[in-house]
């Protein structure tokens, strides 16, 4: 059965990870490094009241949202706990979308107050004014001469703030989900959400403690980026990393080595990149990394150990979702099965089921459901959606699996993403995985395509290593470098070279605009 911590009734979320630092004696310690400076616990505190007061000042309640479309710094912690203080509730969006997406999320969320990244307000100034539900805009950052700065805007208010007196089971923030397969769908988290993630993979998976130094290239703004560089340091008291700009391999390796990270997390994307990159060594990043994490896609086994063999420390390849907030699947520190995404988190349990929702035969695929203590109560006004995918205490993940006799899940691919080819079912992820393994590709997508015959097969989408040259030469030789190593029936009968794969904000690769274009 899901494990649920026992928490008081009365209990708001803000208590927990940002006022609890100061009554025991961690007011000095450094909580955020951000591209502007460093904040102690104490100056956080300050920080999450005066944003809670500037809220309560502006006009918003109890249980109204407040849209947050903020770069990684210290603004984004300060705004979202400072919202969940008031008993408000702050919704994180993506960064890298465009002002026909913020307009979607204004509208769907009835946000009445945004928050927005200066460097951001561009795509947002040709909406803001005919919003039916916004009533205002505070902008971090650099702003016009007449509009007041954030951090005027806060000084002006006390640091002192009673939380409201919300529940566990109170809405405390949404996350709308990247929308790899369609539009995005609020996700409606509870406040006692957050330390059930923090508590179960990040204090007995992770194994984070308070000397640790965390930094993620992954985004505050969606599920993984938030355990991992605000809820799970906050939690364990330890240090983190923020950086405002895109995660590039070169960007992600200065900060380990400035800040001398202990644990970092990516997605296999950027673990990849970094390894493709001739001028990163193990030197050119941090001498006290412990721990890397990947999630957002299965890490192909060849860039686990790949990775492991350069840096000297293995990667916890692991899944979460949005609707699950974090990490519910995940191999161990000290159980690392690289081409598997290890066991369940304490406190969730899996089962694996086919069409009909009977559980499958071990070895077979079929659909992945979890249960668990930190599942997203429903998709706010999406009933259809909502009873599809949370049904009584199971969710419905969307990722094919299939679980080994050792009790290990292997990834077989989405639901929408497996391909039958003469009669068999094919996981895109394998053919993607055997394709990896080949010293001339950097990245690869797979997808069905149908031949002359109208028979599905797998095509795939091929991205190079740079300096090497795309000829039909190479598609042979990648053809018969997967031959022999899975079933003759399972090899990409196309191959496509491409400058790049379309991907989510979160690294996730967009199948669906590859099976368009196929």
């Amino acid at each position: 059965m899901p494990r649920f911590l026992e928490l008081p009734r009365r209990y708001n979320a803000a208590s927990h990870f940002i006022d609890r630092h100061i009554a025991e004696g961690r007011g000095d310690k450094i909580a955020f490094i951000d591209d502007k400076g460093s904040y102690t616990y104490a100056e956080l505190a300050a920080r999450v009241n005066r944003a809670g007061n500037l809220l309560k000042a502006q006009g918003v309640q109890p249980e109204q949202r407040v849209m947050l479309a903020l770069l990684d710094g210290i603004d984004f912690p300060a705004m979202f706990f400072g919202a969940m203080k008031i008993g408000a509730v702050p919704v994180p969006v993506n960064t890298l979308l465009t002002t026909k997406d913020y307009d979607f999320f204004l509208r769907d969320s009835r946000a009445v107050l945004l928050v927005v990244s200066d460097a951001l307000m561009e795509k947002f100034r040709p909406i803001v004014s005919d919003q039916p539900y916004l009533e205002k805009v505070l902008i971090s950052g650099q702003v016009p001469p007449t509009v007041t700065p954030l951090p005027k805007l806060l000084a002006e208010q006390s640091d002192q703030l009673e939380a409201a007196a919300t529940t566990p089971d109170d809405i405390g923030f949404w996350l709308y989900s990247s929308g790899s397969t369609g539009s995005p769908k609020g996700a409606m988290h509870l406040h006692g959400d957050l330390i059930h993630t923090a508590v179960l993979y990040g204090q007995e998976v992770l194994g984070i403690v308070e000397n640790d130094v965390v930094f993620s290239a992954a985004k505050l703004f969606f599920a993984y980026g938030l355990g991992n560089a605000m809820t799970f340091p906050l939690h364990a008291g330890a240090t983190a990393v923020l950086m405002a700009e895109r995660p590039t391999p070169a960007a992600v390796m200065q900060r380990l080595k400035q800040h001398q990270a202990t644990i970092f997390y990516g997605v296999p994307t950027l673990y990849a990149g970094i390894l493709a990159d001739q001028t990163i060594t193990k030197e050119s990043g941090s001498a006290k990394l412990r721990r890397c994490v990947s999630a957002g896609e299965a890490l192909p086994e060849e860039i686990g150990k790949r990775w492991e063999k350069t840096f000297g420390v293995p990667i916890l390849d692991g899944i979460g979702s949005t609707e699950m907030l974090h990490i519910f699947l995940s191999n161990r520190p000290d159980d690392i099965r690289y081409g598997t995404t290890g066991v369940a988190v304490p406190g969730y349990d899996l089962k694996i089921v086919n069409e009909n929702g009977q559980e499958v035969e071990q070895g077979e695929i079929g659909e992945l459901l979890v249960s668990g203590p930190s599942s997203a109560v429903a998709y706010w006004n999406n009933r259809a959606k909502s009873l599809a995918t949370f049904q009584g205490p199971w969710t419905r993940t969307g990722d094919k699996y299939l679980q080994t006799k050792e009790g290990y899940y292997i990834y077989a691919g989405r639901s929408d993403d497996m391909l039958k080819v003469s009669g068999i079912w094919v996981s895109p992820f394998e053919v993607e995985s055997a394709l990896q393994a080949h010293p001339k590709v950097l990245e690869v997508a797979v997808v069905g395509h149908a031949d002359n015959d109208d028979l599905i097969k797998p095509k795939a989408f091929v991205v190079l290593k740079d300096g090497v040259g795309a000829t039909d030469a190479l598609v042979g030789e990648l053809q018969s470098f997967v031959k022999d190593r899975l079933a003759p029936y399972k090899y990409p009968r196309w191959i496509e070279f491409v400058s790049e794969l379309p991907k989510t904000a979160t690294g996730k690769i967009q199948r669906f605009k590859l099976r368009a274009q196929a």
